[in-house]
């Protein structure tokens, strides 16, 4: 069937082991399948579950792919079948899933990606536990860590998530009844990692989790359809900063608004005004800025003429449902000109609950200075003015009569020109010159009520009024846009100096740098694209990284282009730049031009370091190994050679004991080769490691045997009781047995090493001892580097790689090998390896290899 677009992904979300999401996941796939839909089962555990093999009953199944590794046969997910197969959906359990080595991807997200590039549906399941963001958190309250996870950004891109969710109650009948697990592992799984409290814990991250997944999608639905009303899905409150000192109160008031609805949002904003408003202190900014972010809240900055705007459409975008302002610190005598800032936002806030704090600043401000400010609404009230005082003015010097003379007439108009210069600026003060000198020549000039000027000492003054009067304007008028400029300038500087104050911090995310350009300048979207290629006719540009919706595919796209470089360029969407906002988003661009810079930077030292360690191995490997590879190899040689020889005639012992050297002449050299190829693996990071439960005994054996007769010198004591161990057995051996070779080199013919199991807490303690000369404390790291033999110059006992590769075997599984003193002279090294859940239970995590299942 011809399919074309990617496809669909929904995903059970698991809140912990055995809540049934994979139940649920095959019972989607029945419901399909009975509307016709072709549906396949591509992988599934049912785990010996009754209820669960019953809903794979009908569904067509894939065969699985058999894969052989380390002697053993492991079955995955047939990728290439599935793709051939090609059906509508197909079901893939545990989303997870680490795949065995020779499969196509190491994860099993990444076969899905693979089915849902090719057109197919695909229904998986995960549980909570193994999400990456919070596999640390989960270690924390249960105790277990676990060892396969899958990406946030996977589980959040699916098209649809459902959460399938049980009470802590619920899942432990379920598991009482025997709907889980065997008989014999349910009690140590109750008493164990199915508490009550571990799985209360589970359960409220994937409630927590999901919801930040809802309501990213509730944003992203509100911006597409352009809804500005508050929708109160989720609290959110915002609250207001001055910088004054009153901004602690504020904080904390507005946290414990937060704190009484689950789950709420704090959000901190700071508008950087251009129209007069002092007082914010930079120190103390940062101050509240801290203490916001240690009470979980986030701080923003926007800049705004208007504060009241600024406030309600930041709370809007960001579907706030209450908004937090302190009382006003003006004065009473303030309040006459006009409603502050807190009276103004009520008015426009509508469905957003607005709460005023008092506090111990209010009323302590001082009058507030004429403002600069030019807009349109002011120079309107300088027209008016202007009409109302010149009659007024008129009417008022006219009563005076023969009192007062010609010139205090024009001062008095002069005084009017003034006034209306400092409320409308320049053009309302020329029109009132203007107007002034008309009325004193018609009222007050002789003769009276005409427009002749009969002294030419009263044409001079009149001509002196309207040049003063226009000179005074345009000073007034240009101290007005000083005095907004050098604002605007503030409010730039304070959005610089976050922005510095951001780089300081170590702040490297571009996402959160372009977040802020965006909530700072109103945008709807912030992009950075980078331009990777282009010919005669075209430029191919892509995007770096972006904020907000929609995101940029050309810069022709945005309302606005801010190079950062040559090849980099910002771009916003949501309205167009002032000439002086351009400026300014030219830092935040050359910020991020920096960014990318150093990202790239760290990334190629990050190359280049695996390169410089490899090339540092390599050299130690040369001057070590040259004498060490080369002496079994000739013993080999010269034994064989011996026996092809047919000038002696050798004896049978004599054939024997030429045979038996070469044999042990190339079991040596292929320990030494072996040895060289696992550590080039783990300093690669390409030794797969496979853990399940296991006993110690079962590798002991194997360890003895590798030792050949050396073997015969070591004590072993492991009790019964020992727990089982989270380890591969490959590797526990190999790490075992390079231990128990490093203590025979060094223990008397008489005392031969002795091989202990313990355990302590959560982790299996194996203690190799030895009666050996020990090491001494500050030579102790020493040991564990490659290529180091403390006091030995015998290159024939081998390369140093043996205690090296211990170490380095034993992390990888999650473990650690650390020497100790024997007493009474000696060695111990002790191998520390997690434990898994019980001796009967095995760690949730291995599903595969111990038969733990998750649902």
């Amino acid at each position: 069937m011809s399919r074309s677009g990617r496809g669909y992904l929904r995903i059970y979300l698991g809140a912990a082991p055995g809540v049934g999401k994979t139940y649920k996941m095959l019972g989607e796939g029945q419901r399909r399948l009975a509307r016709g839909t072709d549906v396949v089962i591509g992988f599934v555990e049912t785990h010996g579950r009754e209820h669960t093999a019953a809903m794979v009953e009908g569904l067509e199944l894939v065969p699985r792919r058999i894969i052989d590794y380390r002697g053993a046969s492991f079955t995955e997910l047939d990728l290439d079948a599935l793709l051939v197969r090609r059906p509508d959906v197909a079901l893939v359990d545990e989303l997870a899933h680490t795949n065995v080595p020779g499969s196509r991807n190491e994860k099993r997200w990444q076969d899905i990606e693979e089915l849902l590039a090719a057109g197919i549906d695909v229904i998986s399941a995960v549980n909570i536990q193994h999400l990456e963001s919070i596999n640390d958190v989960v270690e924390k309250i249960t105790g277990v860590p676990q060892q396969e996870t899958v990406p946030d950004r996977v589980v959040r891109a699916a098209d649809q998530i459902e959460l399938v969710d049980m009470t802590p109650e619920a899942l432990r009948r379920r598991m009482a009844h025997g709907n889980v697990y065997a008989a014999d592992k349910i009690d140590a799984a109750l008493g164990n990692y199915f508490r009550v409290g571990n799985l209360s814990a589970l359960r409220e991250l994937a409630l927590l989790w999901l919801a930040d997944r809802v309501d990213a999608g509730l944003q992203q639905y509100r911006a597409q359809h352009d809804i500005d009303s508050t929708w109160e899905a989720r609290e959110r409150v915002v609250v207001a900063l001055t910088g004054g000192a009153e901004g602690e109160t504020l904080i904390r008031r507005a946290a414990r608004i937060a704190a009484r609805s689950s789950g709420g949002d704090l959000l901190a904003l700071h508008v950087a005004r251009s129209d007069g408003l002092t007082g914010a202190d930079p120190k103390r900014l940062a101050e509240q800025r801290n203490l916001v972010e240690s009470l979980g809240g986030t701080y923003h900055q926007v800049v705004g003429d208007d504060v009241p705007a600024a406030l309600l459409t930041f709370a809007r975008a960001e579907n706030a449902t209450q908004l937090v302002l302190g009382g006003s610190r003006r004065s009473r005598w303030s309040a006459i000109t006009g409603p502050g800032i807190g009276t103004s936002t009520i008015r426009g806030s509508g469905d957003i609950d607005v709460h005023i704090v008092t506090h111990s600043q209010m009323g302590r401000g001082r009058l507030p200075r004429l403002r600069g400010s030019l807009s349109r609404r002011r120079k309107i009230q300088g027209f008016v003015l202007s009409i109302l005082l010149q009659p007024i003015l008129a009417l008022a010097l006219d009563l005076g009569g023969d009192r007062l003379n010609l010139t205090s007439d024009v001062l008095a108009f002069l005084l009017a020109v003034v006034v209306v210069a400092l409320v409308g600026g320049l053009w309302p003060a020329l029109v009132t010159a203007i107007g002034g000198s008309l009325v004193i020549n018609y009222f007050f000039t002789p003769p009276t009520r005409t427009f002749t000027i009969a002294e030419v000492n009263n044409a001079l003054a009149l001509a002196i009024f309207v040049l003063v009067a226009a000179l005074v304007s345009s000073v007034v008028d240009r101290a007005a846009r000083r005095t907004r400029q050098a604002a605007r300038a503030a409010a730039e500087s304070e959005t610089l100096a976050t922005l510095a104050g951001s780089v300081l911090r170590g702040e490297t995310a571009l996402p959160a740098l372009l977040e802020r350009v965006r909530e700072a300048f109103g945008m709807t979207s912030a992009c950075l694209m980078e331009r990777v290629d282009d010919d005669e006719l075209t430029e191919i540009w892509r995007p770096i990284a972006s904020a907000g919706t929609p995101t940029c595919r050309r810069p022709e796209d945005g309302d606005a282009e801010i190079p950062g470089r040559d090849d980099l360029v910002l771009v916003l969407q949501g309205r167009q730049l002032a000439a002086d906002e351009r400026r300014l988003v030219g830092a935040f661009a050359a910020h991020a031009a920096a960014l990318v810079d150093r990202a790239r930077l760290t990334e190629a030292a990050a190359e280049a370091k695996p390169l410089a360690e490899a090339d540092k191995l390599r050299t130690a490997l040369l001057r070590a190994v040259g004498h060490d590879l080369r002496s079994p190899l000739a013993s080999a040689k010269a034994s064989v050679t011996s026996l092809r020889s047919a000038d002696v005639d050798w004896s049978e012992s004599e054939r024997a004991e030429l045979l038996e050297t070469a044999d042990e002449s190339l079991d040596r050299l292929s320990r030494l080769v072996d040895n060289l190829l696992d550590l080039s693996r783990l300093q690669a990071g390409v030794l797969p490691v496979f853990t399940r439960p296991m006993a110690l005994d079962e590798v002991i054996p194997g360890v003895l045997a590798e030792l050949g007769d050396d073997g015969e010198r070591v004590v072993v004591d492991i009790p019964h009781t020992l727990p089982l161990l989270e380890a591969d057995p490959a590797l526990i051996e190999r790490v075992i047995a390079n231990l128990v070779a490093n203590a025979l080199r060094y223990s008397p013919d008489d005392r031969g090493p002795l091989v202990m199991g313990s355990s302590l807490g959560e982790t299996v303690e194996i203690r190799v001892i030895d009666r050996g000369p020990g090491i001494p404390r500050e030579e102790r790291d020493r040991v564990f580097a490659p290529f180091q033999r403390l006091g030995d110059t015998d290159n024939t006992v081998g390369v140093g790689l043996g205690l090296a590769l211990a170490r380095g075997l034993a992390e990888a599984m999650q473990g650690t090998v650390q020497p100790e003193d024997t007493p009474g002279g000696g060695l111990t090294m002790v191998v520390s390896i997690p434990a898994a859940l019980s001796a009967d239970v095995p760690v949730p995590g291995t599903r595969e290899r111990t038969g733990l299942a998750d649902d």
